[in-house]
């Protein structure tokens, strides 16, 4: 029996950037680049949060922004290039707007789900694909949510914004690719992060049940049995983030642990 050699994802000495990295799979994505070598910028809104988790990586610098703020582009992008260089990855990653149902969502919501999940993401990808594409190497990867193709209860801005900016990539994706850029979309199902605590408790709430009766119910409709744990998720991004995944591009991979049943 041959032993195979370990994967190479050829992130060594790139330079990633990870906004909404000072928790959650923001922060587990951030780790797992740092592990393969890459230098990255990790932005936030608890600037003194996203510095501390920075200090703790080998070449990481935290970066205090607020994404939906236009100058936070340039604030990423320029610690980026001051401390390590051009971007070569790109992370689109951000808090997500609060629940609501569909019946009461208003246009102004709906404006402000857009402000929110798709105007700071393309900012920042309009800043960094020019030279992703001079150089022939860029990768963008979004962590969307399994409300893309299965729109969640409850979710509806969400659903909506999300789905939008789903559309944009796979456009991109396809204008983009011959000049070595991939762009793709990780969507996370029921993954064990403070996001997703915040969304059982409103469950919780709304339903007169437990917590902990929440998770059980929630788990029961996931085929693994389980959440999914914020490394399992960075895992994947890693991989899509690295040389190895040079010919995936437009694509969704779902993180679900089998939670969305269609194809």
């Amino acid at each position: 029996m041959v032993d195979s050699e370990p994967m190479d994802t050829g992130l060594k000495g790139r330079t990633a950037v990870v906004p909404g990295a000072s928790s959650g799979l923001g922060l587990a994505v951030a780790r797992a680049l740092a592990a393969e070598g890459a230098n990255v910028v990790l932005g936030g809104r608890r600037g003194e949060l996203v510095r501390e988790e920075a200090s703790k990586l080998p070449a990481a610098v935290g970066v205090e922004i607020d994404l939906t703020d236009p100058g936070a582009t340039d604030a990423l992008v320029g610690a980026a290039q001051d401390h390590f260089g051009p971007v070569d990855v790109l992370v689109l990653n951000g808090g997500g707007p609060p629940p609501g149902v569909a019946v009461d969502f208003t246009p102004e919501q709906l404006a402000d789900a857009i402000a929110l999940l798709v105007q700071p993401h393309q900012r920042l990808v309009q800043a960094v694909l020019p030279g992703m594409r001079g150089r022939r190497f860029g990768r963008i990867v979004a962590i969307g949510s399994s409300g893309v193709q299965a729109p969640i209860e409850r979710l509806v801005a969400s659903n909506a914004a999300r789905a939008a900016l789903a559309g944009y990539l796979k456009t991109l994706s396809t204008e983009v690719a011959a000049d070595g850029v991939t762009v793709n979309m990780v969507l996370p199902g029921r993954i064990a992060t403070d996001r997703v605590g915040v969304l059982d408790r409103a469950n919780a709430e709304r339903s007169g049940k437990s917590e902990e009766e929440v998770r059980e119910q929630a788990k029961s409709a996931i085929p693994a049995g389980r959440y999914g744990t914020p490394e399992e998720f960075a895992a994947v991004v890693t991989f899509l983030a690295s040389t190895a995944a040079s010919y995936v591009t437009g694509e969704q991979i779902r993180c679900d642990g089998g939670l969305v049943r269609s194809h």
